[in-house]
């Protein structure tokens, strides 16, 4: 083997990750449903043929998917009884490394010149998997079934070639199903794309080069990452963080998180946890140990991305709680909120050991709302999803962004012009939720506000959301940013979800409209604190009142 110099070890880096963010970005451009060409709810990555573990993830790509990811390739690697190329298996069985339903993997063996080389995964959110409300995300489920199909790793591709019957069973569960074949050739093109580009950059390097590079990139991203962990102060901490409901029962779940720094180690104990609950709030231990990769990466984000980032994070199995979830357990609530609340247990634990690098709370919610019916101008059946952005928390550096995405991902709000072209929608309002973001030195970003009316037909409403019955978290003095609210207004009579944020088959027809206010940022610091002329600017640019002014940051 030739040796390995700093240059083309860095050009391989770059190569890993172009060749994902290509796979990105060929899923993006070719896939149907708006929740993937235009929300970007998708990511792809490389594997380790031998266990599955991350070699590189796109730039492109959802956060929560990096842990998840290599999990799932894992599970199909233990149960893939022979393969070929030109195989691609497909699976979304939560419990076999997993998220929820929606999230649907496919995982492809990469072969160079004969030899099982690594493994091509990607993952795309499918507007709909079946289960009980159109969307997937049933507020009151209290089994998986309930969510919609389960699919165990099954070759939905052999030898390059899509296997018919497998492709009808999948169609034959799932709403809008004529719709989702486009879905399916977009994912497998874009890890055809990955093949192609892979297998020229091991061409001009040389296998063994590449290889060599692979264990050299995860040798030196550990080292980097403990070299991070040795700035916090070695001690115990603990962070706690609420979910509204389960959906079915209307009490809190607490997540509670004691971490441990020893030296360059991070040891996680979620054991103080709820215990699993009747609804869809519980999480696989796949997003729950993401959950917690991701949060670090926040923290560190200058870390390079493979499976040596997260050797120095020791997550200790919280087995008997809601963050263990096994079967049958409904789950649709795990990635897109209890994932959030996750992450701002570590943010909060950890903020007061190093508040240079931390921040106050986001709005942590992705604020799942379906909308399925049928349009009968079109004459078709349809599923709209629509995830929504919140506040950023003030940090040491500024206040928080406003409408910025979510904790987990780079998912981004489907343009309104795009839904109101799919779908017999009209958006009255999309506005700042002026006044959301918590006081602080400075303040937290702020929400969004929106109101969708049902145009025409009939349809039903179901929505997954958090933070409606407490705010964002503030930071060291800030307050709390403000809650998510939902309001439905039918025939001129008004109603609030009782769970205040999730709720499922609200019946809808034309005239009918929801309006949803997204959470803003904690603050972070004594608001007291905050410079005047920030709170005068603000003042002028109207998100707040003089009244409020006074009673935030004091005024004068």
């Amino acid at each position: 083997m030739h040796s390995l110099d700093p240059v083309t070890l860095a050009v391989i880096q770059a190569g890993l990750q172009q060749v994902c963010n290509e796979m990105d970005l060929a899923f993006v451009r070719s896939a149907f449903s708006p929740v993937i060409s235009e929300a970007l709810d998708r990511s792809d990555g490389i594997y380790d043929p031998i266990n599955g573990d991350l070699i590189s993830q796109g730039e492109l790509g959802l956060p929560v998917f990096v842990g998840t990811m290599q999990f799932g390739t894992k599970c199909v690697i233990e149960r893939a009884k022979s393969i070929t190329p030109g195989d691609i298996f497909i699976v979304n069985d939560p419990y076999l490394g997993g998220t929820h339903l929606m999230d649907v993997r496919f995982v492809k063996p990469f072969f160079y010149k004969g030899e099982l080389f690594a493994w091509l995964a990607n993952t795309g959110h499918w507007p709909d998997t079946g289960g009980s409300v159109p969307g997937g995300f049933s507020a009151k489920a209290t089994e998986v079934e309930q969510e919609g199909l389960r699919l165990p790793p099954v070759k939905l591709y052999k030898g390059g070639v899509i296997d018919e019957e497998i492709l009808s069973i999948i169609l034959s569960n799932i709403r809008v199903a004529d719709q989702r074949i486009g879905d399916i050739k977009a994912q497998a093109a874009a890890l055809s794309v990955g093949e192609k580009r892979f297998e020229e950059l091991i061409d001009r390097y040389g296998s063994e080069i590449v290889k060599g590079a692979i264990t050299e990139l995860r040798t030196r991203a550990a080292r980097q990452m403990r070299a991070c962990i040795d700035e916090i102060p070695d001690g115990e901490y603990r962070g706690v963080s609420i979910i509204d409901s389960d959906g079915v029962k209307n009490e809190p779940l607490k997540i509670d998180l004691k971490i441990k720094c020893e030296g360059s180690e991070l040891y996680f104990d979620l054991s103080d946890s709820s215990p699993p609950c009747l609804g869809p709030m519980n999480s696989v231990i796949a997003t729950t140990k993401s959950s917690i990769y991701l949060a670090i990466k926040h923290i560190f984000p200058d870390v390079p991305l493979n499976a040596g980032t997260f050797e120095p994070l020791h997550i200790q199995d919280p087995k008997g709680t809601f963050l263990y979830a096994e079967y049958p357990r409904p789950v649709s609530g795990c990635a897109a909120e209890v994932s959030q609340r996750i992450a701002e247990a570590v943010f909060a634990a950890l903020v007061d050991a190093i508040p240079e690098k931390l921040f106050a709370a986001p709005a942590g919610t992705s604020g799942n709302f379906c909308l399925g019916g049928y349009d009968p101008d079109k004459g078709s059946s349809y599923v709209m999803y629509v995830i929504s952005g919140g506040g950023y928390g003030g940090s040491a550096h500024g206040d928080g962004i406003s409408n910025g995405c979510s904790t987990i991902g780079i998912s981004k709000t489907t343009p309104i012009e795009v839904m109101e072209q799919y779908y017999p929608v009209l958006f009255e309002e999309f506005s700042l939720h002026e006044g959301s973001g918590g006081a602080g030195k400075y303040r937290g970003g702020f929400g969004v506000n929106y109101k969708v009316k049902l145009r025409r037909g009939e349809a039903r409403a179901s929505m997954v959301m958090d933070h409606g019955r407490t705010g964002p978290l503030g930071a060291l003095g800030g307050e709390d940013g403000a809650t998510n609210k939902v309001r439905v207004e039918r025939d001129g009579e008004f109603y609030t979800p009782p769970h205040l944020s999730k709720d499922q088959d609200i019946t809808l027809k034309a005239g009918d409209t929801v309006r949803v206010s997204t959470p803003g940022g904690g603050g972070f610091g004594n608001p007291l604190e905050r410079d005047p002329h920030l709170v005068n600017r603000d003042l002028k640019r109207g998100y707040y009142s003089k009244d409020e002014a006074i009673e935030k940051f004091g005024y004068k």
